[in-house]
């Protein structure tokens, strides 16, 4: 072995190689526990929104609670603001991702929780907005809008079977 080699522990974690998967823990009733586990040893982020309508400053407190919080329960996540009432909390390790999650979601002041595409929300959302795990709204407009202009698209490139006479 060469002295310039690196270790896999100490590759970029893109060029480490995936943990093995044990699928005798797999619910196949809880597609949750799929991502568990092939999110294990992989940095994970999630959004989180503030309910009510925080400055950024109050926002800044509430998420450092929250942060504390799991720091004491020994969940190593680091926290970004990125708006007046969201932040984005990263973890190291993304198999703890739906605990953090479940914690969250039952904070006075949280809105809702974005994980792997799917928005949770919490005990801080209104009324009108406490529908079960649903999808980002906006990832389907944009699908269909993208559908909608292929369409179009195709329509006016369309060759005419008429020759014009110049």
């Amino acid at each position: 072995q060469k002295d310039d080699d690196i270790e896999e522990g100490d590759l970029p974690e893109h060029k480490r190689p995936p943990a093995p998967i044990d699928f005798s823990k797999i619910d196949p009733g809880k597609p949750e526990s799929i991502l568990k586990l092939t999110k294990k040893g992989k940095t994970l982020m999630m959004f989180v929104t503030v309910s009510g309508d925080p400055t950024e400053k109050e926002t800044e407190e509430i998420t450092s609670l929250w942060q504390g919080s799991l720091f004491n329960a020994n969940y190593d996540v680091q926290r970004f603001i990125v708006g007046s009432n969201r932040a984005i909390f990263m973890l190291r390790d993304g198999g703890y991702a739906w605990e953090i999650k479940d914690f969250l979601i039952n904070q006075e002041r949280c809105a809702d929780v974005t994980l792997e595409g799917q928005v949770y929300p919490g005990k801080g959302a209104k009324e009108g907005e406490k529908v079960k795990n649903k999808t980002k709204p906006e990832k389907a407009k944009k699908k269909k809008d993208a559908e909608k202009n292929s369409k179009g698209i195709k329509e006016d490139n369309r060759a005419t079977n008429q020759r014009d006479d110049l």
